[in-house]
């Protein structure tokens, strides 16, 4: 897997990426989901380069040899940790726990891999509190 610079809008958009393939599939309301939250713009990027950045992140998934199991995270926990710890930026930590949660709610269900990123996410960055905030969508 490819590393990118801490907190860089790459290692980010990858964390988004994982957790629109956790399930196993990207999904139609997934891409409309992004398109409407406008995640690229949230991230600093262009459209053009987030969907790019998500198609080389399969390709990578791909080449890694660890798609080996469905409904599971399409990681192992150490590359999920390495992934989670190129994230150092409270605020950016925040915005993709929110971003994430809400893809992953998109189709009214949460599946295992999805579920394995949320709680890594939440884990490794400290978000415990978060959890029992109430939502802000309307």
């Amino acid at each position: 897997m490819r590393s990118y610079p801490a907190d860089s809008p790459q290692a980010a958009a990858r964390i988004v990426a994982l957790t629109v393939v956790a399930d196993g599939d990207i999904a139609d309301a997934e891409i409309v989901c992004l398109d409407r939250l406008a995640v690229h713009e949230q991230l600093g990027m262009t459209r053009h380069d987030f969907h790019t950045l998500l198609d080389t992140f399969c390709e990578d998934l791909l080449s890694s040899g660890q798609l080996t199991w469905p409904d599971a995270c399409p990681v192992d926990e150490r590359t999920l940790a390495e992934f989670m710890g190129e994230i150092h930026d409270p605020a950016l930590r925040l915005k993709l726990l929110r971003l994430c949660v809400e893809l992953a709610e998109v189709d009214a269900r949460v599946d295992d891999g999805e579920s394995i990123v949320l709680v890594a996410a939440v884990e490794h960055w400290g978000l415990q509190h978060e959890m029992f905030r109430p939502s802000t969508r309307a």
